[in-house]
């Protein structure tokens, strides 16, 4: 179609000669002319100098399992056959799903974001929250495919965990964020697990756990409280008040409450004594249980008072809520809250590392795509060798937290099924918390080296590019930041004595032992060694210094822990009889970045007392 316009006269004729001359030098140059003027009334069609010709191709998802080799020749390494075979079908059937029907409604969550209505019109407050249709979609087919029920049915023993690991890794950077409220429903129904007190929570387990989306619940983990934080012996300010029916009901302000449309949820209170008195600290803290809704389908004395206006994850119902009253039953013993709650942070601090090592598939499978039919400076950008090694760089970092997620996740397989030994059982404690915090700022890396990889395109909103860089930079935040974990590691090396360390060098050391004989990777081997004993020679020589020293060294001591561990299990796999030379490369190339930083550091004085007073004056002074 040509849209035409009318201009005057005299520019019509100085464009008439303009374009006549333009015309004759394209007919000389290009064997072909172009009509520019209709016959008679002097119209001009501007069309295509309008539009131009050309339009960039749009990068295309393929199915996100069997185009993920690192993942597959995990599973085909580790996996048992048995239950590989058993699990293959679904696996290919969900990567297809995830591609196409999945990405879809993920995007149409994102565009289509949650909604409240706290009045209606007669001036009821109703505390209506208002998802996307596609938002109840996703719930659905979360409910279908199992993705919380496969790690409770046990179906596979200890590989259960691993399976569904995979499938969220697969579901979540297209799920639109839904994978939130998956995390939080998986903790909860571990937590009641663990409790002891199934019998009077099988019901919400039952939810939890079900297939059935007509059955299928989803939890809330409401723990923050306007003072924030981790720190929830301080901030948390909500009572709980017992009753003549053995409930209790919850009074309180609770901040920050994602998944906010969640059927039921577990908080942190006060309980009150005759007096109205309350204990201080964590150890006045006890869990409770409560149900959203009553049975009419009105809200359980609770009140919504705003929907949270957040960087990312705008997809996700964030809210401020008011416990006014709210009925609950105690799911702790009196006190012993936070000691409860220790599972559900495992299983959300898991979800929260393979969403971060999902966004970098992600992004890079999006880059990689991109790249083929994307022409600059007269050749397709795969044939830039800079361009490729940049994304070379992200994927090989992509692989490490892969594999180092998989691995957290068969320790924790071992430990749900009771076949975890004593050295599995302080791995899990010691790289749970590592593996989050640098999985999450290896996801903002990538992530924002990757939106680069899409010049001007990765800016650009209706891509969905740039909400994928929003959502990655929650990760380093949600379930403790950096730092606080980085204080949490430090507190598994003094309640184990060393023995964590100890036991995390042994693993390493036996891991190296599989590539004895191989000669491409000896100098990798060598670098991994070195790293892992220097670093017990520091933790060693740490146990008596002052904690501050520590403290300053926490995070550096942590990237240290994951850097040299992912270099083991990259060794290890490319020492696999079927490893291909690229998994080899990928191992020398890891092992060849700094593994160590903390010693190194430690070396240069970054740690002593007058590194403290200095960075204290660089901010203050």
């Amino acid at each position: 179609m040509y849209t035409t316009i009318h201009v005057p006269k005299i520019a019509v004729q100085r464009l008439r000669s303009f374009c006549i001359r333009r015309s004759v030098r394209r007919c000389n140059s290009n064997g072909r002319g172009r009509e520019v003027f209709a016959s008679t009334d002097h119209q001009l069609s501007f069309s295509r100098s309008r539009i131009g010709e050309f339009f960039q191709t749009a990068p295309r998802l393929e199915n996100q399992y069997t185009s993920d080799h690192p993942l597959q020749s995990y599973m085909k390494r580790v996996v048992p056959t048995e239950v590989l075979e058993a699990v293959f079908m679904d696996l290919n059937q969900f990567g297809d799903q995830v591609a196409g029907e999945i990405n879809d409604l993920g995007r149409q969550v994102e565009l289509e974001p949650p909604q409240l209505e706290q009045y209606d019109a007669w001036g009821k407050r109703v505390d209506r929250l208002k998802t996307s249709p596609a938002w109840k979609k996703l719930r659905d087919i979360a409910a279908k495919e199992g993705l919380v029920e496969i790690a409770f049915s046990r179906l596979y023993g200890p590989w259960s965990r691993v399976y569904q690991v995979i499938k969220l890794y697969l579901f979540a950077p297209s799920s639109g964020l839904y994978s939130c409220p998956l995390a939080m429903t998986d903790g909860a129904a571990k937590v009641i697990e663990s409790s002891g007190n199934m019998m009077v929570f099988h019901r919400a387990y039952g939810h939890l756990t079900s297939r059935d989306p007509t059955e299928f619940w989803t939890s809330g983990q409401w723990m923050t409280e306007r003072k924030g934080g981790s720190d929830v012996g301080l901030g948390t300010e909500t009572v709980a008040v017992h009753q003549p029916d053995g409930r209790y009901r919850l009074y309180g302000y609770k901040w920050f409450s994602s998944a906010s449309d969640a059927d039921m949820s577990l908080t942190l209170a006060r309980i009150t004594d005759a007096d109205g008195r309350v204990a201080e600290g964590s150890q006045g803290l006890s869990l409770f249980y409560l149900e959203t809704r009553g049975k009419h389908g009105d809200l359980n004395s609770i009140q919504i008072q705003r929907l949270k206006n957040k960087l990312g994850t705008r997809q996700l119902p964030t809210a401020e809520l008011l416990l006014d009253g709210t009925l609950a039953h105690k799911l702790s013993d009196d006190g012993r809250g936070v000691a409860t709650i220790s599972d559900m942070l495992n299983i959300t601090r898991l979800h929260n590392s393979l969403n971060a090592v999902g966004g970098m598939r992600r992004m890079i499978n999006l880059a990689q795509n991109y790249c083929i039919h994307r022409e600059v400076f007269g050749k397709k950008l795969v044939h830039h060798p800079l361009h490729i090694q940049t994304l070379a760089r992200l994927e090989i970092e992509c692989r490490g937290a892969l594999y180092l997620v998989l691995e957290l996740s068969r320790l924790l397989g071992l430990e749900e099924t009771n076949e975890a030994n004593e050295e599995d059982q302080l791995l899990l404690r010691l790289l749970m918390p590592v593996t989050k915090l640098y999985t999450a700022k290896q996801a903002m890396l990538v992530a924002s080296e990757g939106l680069e990889s899409f010049g001007g395109q990765g800016y650009i909103e209706d891509t969905g590019l740039p909400g994928m860089l929003r959502d990655a930079q929650v990760l380093p935040i949600w379930e403790g930041t950096t730092n606080v974990l980085s204080l949490d590691v430090l507190r598994v090396l003094h309640k184990t004595q060393g023995k964590a360390v100890r036991v995390y060098v042994a693993d390493i050391k036996r891991r190296l032992s599989l590539a004895e004989g191989n000669a491409d990777l000896q100098s990798a081997c060598r670098a991994v060694s070195i790293a892992a004993n220097v670093l017990m020679e520091f933790t060693v020589n740490s146990a008596n210094s002052e904690l501050a020293v520590l403290e300053m060294a926490a995070r550096d001591y942590s990237f240290s822990l994951a850097r040299i561990y992912i270099g083991a299990l990259l060794i290890e796999h490319a020492a696999w009889v079927e490893s291909l030379s690229t998994d080899v490369y990928t191992a020398q190339r890891w092992c060849k970045k700094q593994l160590n930083v903390v010693t190194e550091r430690f070396a240069s004085g970054f740690y002593n007392s007058e590194s403290q007073i200095l960075e204290r004056d660089i901010l203050f002074n």
